[in-house]
C-alpha cells in the first residue's frame, strides 16, 4: 500500500461534512493537511485538530486558489495530493431555476475543480508524481427530476476529470473520481443526524475511507472511478 505519512494534501470544502472527514482521516494517516473553505473560524478549529494548515479561500476565485498553492508550498515545500471536494447543490424545475444559482453551482462544482487542478499540475509534473481525487456525485452518471442544473454541473466535473486522467497518466500523475450517493451532511440545507438520514444516507466517514482507499493504492495501481452509495438508494 502507498504510505501517506508526510504527504502534503490539499482538501477543498474542508470546513464541514465530507471534506472535514477527509481532512481528519488523512491527518490520522500521517499526511500534512491543507484545509480550504470560506469559513475561517471552522477552518482554524480543523487545523488545530489536524495539526495542519488552514487557508480560507473561494475555490472559484483564481487569486484565492493561487494563494492556497503558495501557502502550501511555503509551509511544506511540496504538494502531493489534491482532493477536490467543495460543492454546492440546489434543486428545482428548469423553468424555475434562477440564472444566478446556475452560475454559483458551476463556479463551485466545475470552475473550482478546474482552477485547483490547473494550479497544482505544474508542480505534479515537475516532481513526476501527484494524485488528484475529485469527489463528484452518483448523479454524474444518472439524471433525475429537479436535478437539471446540479446534474449538469456534476456531469461536467466528471467529464473534466476523466479527460484530465488521460492527459496526465503518462507523466506519473493519478486522477481518481469518487461518486457518492446520499450522504448525511449539511448539503442542500439538510440537517445531519436525523432518524431518517441515519437509515438512508452514507456517513462522511464512509467517503473519507473511499478517498483513503484510492490514495493508498500501490503506485502502479490507478483507481480511476469508485461508486459508493447506500443500498437503500433508488436509481
Amino acid at each position: 500500500m502507498n504510505d501517506l505519512t508526510d504527504k502534503v494534501a490539499i482538501v477543498t470544502g474542508a470546513s464541514r461534512g465530507i471534506g472535514r472527514a477527509v481532512a481528519l482521516l488523512l491527518a490520522i494517516q500521517g499526511a500534512r493537511v491543507v484545509s480550504v473553505a470560506r469559513s475561517a473560524d471552522e477552518l482554524e478549529e480543523l487545523a488545530h485538530k489536524t495539526n495542519g494548515l488552514a487557508v480560507p479561500a473561494d475555490v472559484a476565485d483564481e487569486t484565492d486558489v493561487q494563494n492556497v498553492i503558495s501557502e502550501a508550498l511555503r509551509h511544506y515545500g511540496r504538494i502531493d495530493i489534491l482532493v477536490c471536494n467543495a460543492g454546492v447543490g440546489s434543486f428545482n424545475l428548469l423553468e424555475h431555476f434562477p440564472a444566478d444559482e446556475w452560475d454559483r453551482m458551476f463556479d463551485v462544482n466545475v470552475k473550482g475543480t478546474f482552477l485547483f487542478c490547473k494550479a497544482v499540475l505544474p508542480y505534479f509534473k515537475a516532481q513526476k508524481s501527484g494524485h488528484i481525487v475529485g469527489i463528484t456525485s452518483d448523479v454524474a452518471r444518472r439524471t433525475f427530476e429537479h436535478g437539471t442544473v446540479y446534474g449538469a454541473s456534476k456531469f461536467a466535473q466528471d467529464a473534466m476529470l476523466g479527460s484530465l486522467r488521460k492527459e496526465v497518466r503518462a507523466q506519473g500523475i493519478k486522477v481518481s473520481t469518487i461518486y457518492p450517493g446520499l450522504v448525511d451532511t449539511y448539503f442542500n440545507e439538510a440537517k445531519p443526524g436525523s432518524l431518517e438520514t441515519e437509515k438512508t444516507h452514507l456517513k462522511p466517514a464512509d467517503i473519507a475511507q473511499a478517498v483513503r482507499y484510492v490514495l493508498e493504492a500501490p503506485p502502479h495501481v490507478v483507481v480511476d472511478e469508485l461508486m459508493i452509495h447506500p443500498l437503500t438508494q433508488e436509481w
